[in-house]
């Protein structure tokens, strides 16, 4: 890790107060914040600096000239509000409130972690006026706090900022049609038109054509600016201001990445043959040394052409963040190639790899499938799917509820749809659509990514905690979780080639933190599960790299006090063959259920309902461990801890039952 320095809230209060015009201390003011983001994500370990760095200017001029929030209060009434519904620019928004004060040197530092600040927006953080993450749902909680102001006849204006790709989301046009019809209460919608979505333009994934256009013929006042440009946002956002009886949108042209040359979309894609890869993730130390020094001499220029000091920054290790984690690199996290190297406890095995390999593989010998994906593509693994059979590849865009549809659409003409996205976003945004296909009694795979409760860091929207109750809840669908890459092999060729009904595959998105060793001729068999360790004195049930990786090294914790734990993989969520179950726990008086999701509706509960209902149980303990509650951000080994998951843990609460 090189050495990190940011720049001090003191620094941008004398920039601020200098005796110079506003419009020319703006730009400054603006690569600060980007610098310190820079930082930020790069001591994190992760975030988004792309979007963060499209948005910076606008939110800037926001903060800075447009909205009387500070003045007021976070806790008056009549204030402005603004709010990011996008959610992925929040380590941006977070440099500037901490430019104003809001936030102190430390906190800004603590990106991703415990007691520190969320990934996405949440509004237990100071400032955050709206939870998201989950894209599409910011004009319409606009539209509420817009209306509720007008209901109580309170004053302040509303602020909405979505991103480009997220106009895909069917909820937006809800949104859009109802402002127009029943226009109560004053907000603007401001779309960061950066022209790129995770990693491909819009236009490769879904064209939006004529936004102007499009948002006129839904009945809105329509400006268009240029997003990085400060007398440009004042003559839009005045010109909006004038706008009483319409609701109003501003077209922001923006950059992604701008301000570090070589992350600018324009550059990026030309450089990596149309792939942006400056969306997510921290960069590594070359990159971030270059662009820290991009941005630092391109601000002292600024400065000293104004007459005004250079910038004096301060270490981040002056910073006192009490927090022991904060500076480590933890297994699960999306992280830059330098920083997974220096993870000795992580090995090199992703699952999401190994599925991404073998839809490949089976395309050559099953030719009735197909692949949908929620403009998701690179975290999904299905890249070289896409790009070899591209025939059988739909990219839906940001669009989970119409992609599901048009699955069931292809099982009733007699296809196989595999569909991906993330698991939080996929299980409940289209729960509906999943229902009304099931209903059906056609087959259709939903491939569930980012499952479970780690990486933790981008906080509880990409958290998927509550897929295997929603998935479960249906009498004809199979859930699985595999342990390994080669289950996970296993488990997709069950799915295409074996299964009579839908599957639900839950996949972990990082690397796994220890590979599960099952025997070379190992056989995924239905309904039954795994012995990886042998024990007695109890038995615990888990699933998924993460949770297995905690119940081994519990067992071998308790295996220095003398007692023996047996360990089960158990990689069929919600369907358990009886003899099995009953001959592996026929001589245990304790078992325990480790679950990668909530302790309502998981594999637990699945388990305790066939022992209550063919009298294995008796009189045998029986417990489950998840999560409860919302689920909270920070480091794996935080999150793990927090929620009493890691192992040091789970074998205390075992031995304690002794």
């Amino acid at each position: 890790m090189p050495e990190l320095r940011i720049i001090p809230r003191s620094e941008f209060d004398r920039i601020w107060k200098a005796d110079i015009n506003s419009y020319d201390k703006l730009a400054p003011i603006s690569d600060m914040c980007r610098l310190n983001t820079l930082v930020a994500v790069k001591k994190a370990g992760s975030g988004h600096l792309g979007s963060s760095f499209s948005a910076m200017d606008i939110v800037v001029w926001l903060y800075y000239c447009e909205m009387n929030t500070l003045k007021m209060g976070f806790d008056n009434v009549d204030r402005d509000i603004y709010f990011s519904s996008k959610g992925h620019d929040v380590p941006g928004l977070y440099s500037v409130l901490h430019s104003l004060g809001v936030f102190s040197d430390e906190k800004l530092l603590k990106l991703r972690r415990l007691g520190g600040l969320h990934g996405h927006p949440d509004v237990s953080d100071l400032g955050i006026e709206a939870n998201s993450g989950s894209l599409g749902l910011g004009i319409s909680k606009a539209r509420g706090m817009a209306w509720s102001k007008d209901f109580f006849n309170r004053s302040g204006r509303i602020f909405v900022m979505t991103g480009d790709g997220e106009l895909q989301e069917g909820q937006i046009y809800e949104a859009l049609q109802g402002a127009a019809h029943l226009n109560k209460g004053y907000f603007t919608v401001v779309v960061d038109y950066n022209k790129v979505q995770t990693d491909k333009l819009v236009d490769e994934i879904i064209s939006l054509k004529n936004l102007e256009r499009k948002f006129s013929a839904f009945g809105w006042y329509v400006e268009r600016c240029d997003g990085h440009d400060f007398h440009e946002l004042q003559r839009a956002f005045s010109a909006c201001d004038k706008i009483t009886e319409q609701p109003r949108v501003i077209i922001a042209d923006t950059i992604k990445g701008k301000g570090i040359s070589f992350m600018e979309h324009p550059e990026a894609l030309e450089k990596c043959d149309g792939i942006y890869p400056w969306h997510a993730g921290a960069p590594d130390d070359d990159s971030f040394a270059e662009g820290f020094d991009e941005l630092i001499v391109r601000i002292n220029e600024t400065l000293n052409e104004l007459s005004l000091q250079a910038l004096a920054l301060s270490d981040v290790t002056s910073c006192s963040i009490n927090n022991s984690r904060s500076s480590s690199v933890h297994f699960g996290e999306q992280l830059s190639q330098t920083n997974i190297e220096k993870q000795k406890k992580v090995s090199i095995e992703y699952i999401a790899n190994a599925y991404g390999e073998e839809l490949v593989n089976l395309a050559s010998e099953v030719n009735n499938f197909v692949v949908l994906d929620g403009d998701l593509s690179a975290d999904c693994r299905l890249r070289d799917f896409e790009n070899k059979y591209p025939e059988r590849f739909i990219e839906v865009g940001i669009a989970e509820q119409d992609m599901v549809s048009m699955a069931g659409g292809m099982a009733r003409q007699g296809l196989i749809p595999i569909v991906n996205t993330f698991a939080s976003f996929l299980s409940a945004r289209s729960n509906e659509q999943i229902y009304n296909n099931a209903s059906e009694n056609s087959k259709i795979v939903y491939v569930c990514h980012y499952a479970g409760l780690i990486p933790a860091g981008p906080g509880k929207s990409h958290q998927s905690l509550r897929d295997i109750s929603l998935f479960g809840a249906l009498a004809n669908m199979t859930i699985i979780q595999p342990s390994n890459a080669v289950e996970t092999k296993q488990a997709l060729r069950y799915c295409i080639n074996e299964a009579k009904q839908n599957c639900m595959l839950r996949l972990v998105i990082g690397p796994s933190p220890q590979i599960i060793n099952l025997p070379d001729d190992y056989n995924f068999q239905k309904g039954q599960g795994f012995l990886l360790s042998e024990g007695q004195d109890a038995a615990l049930f888990a699933y998924g790299p993460v949770m297995l990786n905690e119940a081994l090294i519990a067992a071998d914790m308790l295996k220095e006090k003398n007692f023996n734990l047996k360990v089960i993989n158990m990689s069929w969520l919600n369907v358990v063959d009886t003899d099995w179950l009953e001959s592996i726990i026929s001589d245990i008086e304790m078992v325990f259920v480790l679950e990668d999701h909530s302790t309502v509706g998981g594999l637990g509960n699945t388990l305790l309902n066939v022992m209550v209902s063919h009298n294995i149980l008796n009189d045998k303990l029986f417990k489950i461990f998840g999560v409860e509650n919302y689920p909270v951000c920070g480091t794996p080994q935080e999150a793990l801890d927090f929620h009493g998951l890691s192992a040091k843990i789970i074998s205390e609460k075992i031995y304690s039952q002794k």
